[in-house]
């Protein structure tokens, strides 16, 4: 290689802020929509685990409570109609609706239990719904970001061939800092798309396991319920 190319080349900065300050407009755009992407993917993250960290431990808590042998009215008149976490929430749900399908006379009205599992399925789904929000960006982000990565590079190239064309060289000094301009785009991309992937899945089974301990929970407090029906 020629000494002077040589020389050249390591007088370039190729650093990642170097690299950023010399890309293109539309590059430099691309790489701020990764880069906020990876850091919001990442504030996701960590908030579903520890609001997971913190439903599994409610669940726990609930369930000593619930099955400690104390009659379900005394603990629905503790917790009171608007409790504070998503298994008390559940379980007042079908509680507020058993009580409202007792008649004056103290007679159920026909139906309560299929009435109170609808109650507690409605629950459920609300549950539900603030467990999963936030897993639909980190898909997207793991979907989309290679390829919004993958624009930036061709985008990239493209400007790096106009420069080599306007220079009418093909000298090295020339033609590496804008593909590793180009290249940068990708590398991003990938780095937000990686985790965000690999943490939905995760995060997807966490929520699934919580959700149907919720389901699971619903099933046997109407289990008990019917069973104090047949008893009456």
């Amino acid at each position: 290689m020629d000494p002077t190319t040589v020389t050249l080349t390591q007088e370039i900065d190729f650093s990642l802020i170097a690299l950023f300050a010399r890309a293109t407009l539309t590059v430099q755009l691309v790489m701020i929509i990764l880069i906020v992407a990876s850091f919001w993917s990442w504030a996701i993250i960590i908030q579903k685990h520890l609001v997971y960290r913190r439903a599994r431990a409610q669940a726990e808590e609930f369930d000593l409570a619930f099955w400690s042998g104390e009659p379900l009215d005394e603990l629905y008149q503790q917790l009171g109609p608007n409790p504070g976490t998503s298994p008390q929430r559940v379980f007042a749900a079908g509680m507020t609706e058993w009580q409202r399908s007792h008649r004056a006379d103290g007679r159920l009205i026909p139906g309560a239990v299929a009435r109170i599992d609808r109650s507690m399925d409605v629950a459920i789904t609300r549950e539900a719904r603030g467990l999963t929000s936030g897993l639909t960006f980190l898909a997207s982000v793991g979907s989309a970001s290679p390829f919004i990565g993958l624009f930036g590079t061709v985008w990239g190239i493209k400007h790096a061939f106009e420069e080599i064309a306007l220079a009418q060289s093909t000298n090295l000094a020339v033609v590496a800092p804008g593909i590793a301009e180009a290249l940068l785009a990708t590398g991003l991309g990938l780095l937000a798309a990686i985790p965000a992937t690999i943490f939905y899945n995760k995060l997807t089974d966490d929520s699934d396991e919580i959700i149907q301990g919720y389901e699971g929970f619903a099933d046997e407090f109407n289990t008990i319920l019917s069973r104090q029906l047949d008893a009456a």
